[in-house]
């Protein structure tokens, strides 16, 4: 996936979780932050970040936080991005695909990904990952009660007879591995090593990063 129009800023802080004040060209700009997680370790005073100036001059804020820069590492934390990026890379894990489509409603939940093959029917739910400490990546970074709703009826789709993925998708390169984040979130942790238990697939990417675009790159082990 591509941006257009990125340019260098510098973070100054964030007032709540929708906005963020960067510091572009030697003015503060009021810019919009496509994630809503905490990013605490993301989001430091006077890092650099990267932005997407918007086209249309009636915005109310006119930038979009895309990418910051931690350390010699480069973390997209575009969360809005993130479904789009596995639609994309999702098919080269299937052979044979009869019908592909984002957003299907399936009990009580909206799953991101829905795969017909000619042998499967395959539900996929996408989680992408900012959360890094010495290459060990890990979800979430707030308390996530969506997240351990849909590992539920990820599993009653396995029970149903349906196939079923978790992708964690690691907006950063050159990780070691992937966990769940107990200390944040011990439910879900303990519900993603159920789920795993119950015939749900555990899968993990992490990508090619630039501040102009983000792909997937190569499979993560996942340790529960």
């Amino acid at each position: 996936m591509e941006y257009n129009n990125i340019v260098k800023g510098r973070f100054i802080d964030r007032p709540n979780r929708f906005i963020a004040n960067c510091e572009i060209n030697g003015k503060t700009e009021v810019c919009h932050v496509k994630n809503t997680g905490r990013c605490k370790e993301l989001l430091v005073q006077g890092t650099t970040v990267y932005l997407q100036k918007s086209d249309n001059p009636n915005r109310k804020t006119q930038y979009d936080l895309i990418a910051v820069q931690k350390g010699e590492r480069l973390i997209n934390m575009d969360s809005q991005i993130v479904n789009s990026v596995a639609l994309e890379y999702v098919p080269r894990l299937f052979d044979k695909i009869k019908f592909i489509k984002p957003e299907y409603t399936y009990g009580n939940s909206r799953f991101d990904i829905y795969i017909e093959t000619e042998t499967d029917k395959i539900f996929v739910e996408v989680k992408g990952v900012t959360l890094e400490s010495g290459g060990v990546t890990a979800f979430p970074d707030a308390p996530t009660v969506r997240g351990v709703k849909h590992l539920k009826e990820l599993q009653k789709a396995v029970k149903e007879g349906y196939k079923a993925i978790a992708l964690f998708v690691i907006q950063m390169n050159d990780v070691k591995y992937f966990v769940p984040n107990r200390k944040t979130h011990p439910e879900f942790a303990d519900e993603l090593k159920k789920a795993a238990e119950n015939g749900v697939n555990l899968l993990a990417f992490d990508c090619k990063v630039t501040p102009h675009s983000i792909e997937i790159d190569k499979r993560v082990p996942i340790k529960l």
